[in-house]
């Protein structure tokens, strides 16, 4: 894993623990996005934002967040991303939103795909946590991003860039 310079990490979301399950296997301090609600519950919203926690609003597009991902990055610093948007209802991986195509757009930083396994099971996303469930978190290789993969522009290149991503995910699997 990149463990200098700009990098996003991008991985499936099953579960609330998925973001300390990524951030644990980096070796290096990173952003979230968090959806703002988080930080109205009490201890968390003291918490969260010691946490390098940035608030999103889930109403719409939040163009500040993606803003405040772009700032970071450009500063050399590394951030997690769910390209799904939010938690799976099902377990499946859903498609990618157009954000980190955007971020990635503005950035050209490297994005190391990320899938985890298990995390549903031990946390369902309307359910109570269950101990003692198998997780595994399995890193991919970075993906370096160049001028020429911004081209043809146009209305579909945030999605493009974000499905590349969605689809680099989608490929890691659990070793037998």
């Amino acid at each position: 894993m990149l463990q200098t310079g700009p990098v996003i990490l991008a991985a499936n979301h099953q579960s609330y623990l998925d973001p300390p399950l990524a951030g644990i296997a980096c070796k290096r301090a990173i952003y979230f996005l968090a959806r703002k609600s988080l930080l109205e519950v009490p201890v968390l919203g003291w918490l969260l934002p010691k946490l390098n926690v940035i608030p999103v609003d889930q109403e719409g597009t939040d163009r500040s967040a993606l803003k405040a991902l772009i700032r970071i990055l450009k500063r050399g610093d590394g951030t997690l991303v769910f390209p799904e948007g939010e938690r799976t209802q099902d377990g499946n991986l859903q498609p990618a939103l157009p954000g980190i195509g955007l971020v990635i757009a503005k950035t050209l930083a490297p994005v190391v795909p990320m899938r985890i396994f298990g995390s549903r099971d031990a946390w369902p996303r309307d359910g109570r946590l269950r101990l003692f469930r198998p997780i595994t978190v399995v890193v991919g290789k970075p993906i370096h991003f160049t001028e020429a993969d911004l081209q043809p522009p146009g209305k579909d290149l945030y999605p493009r860039l974000s499905q590349r991503v969605m689809s680099a995910i989608a490929s890691l699997r659990l070793e037998d």
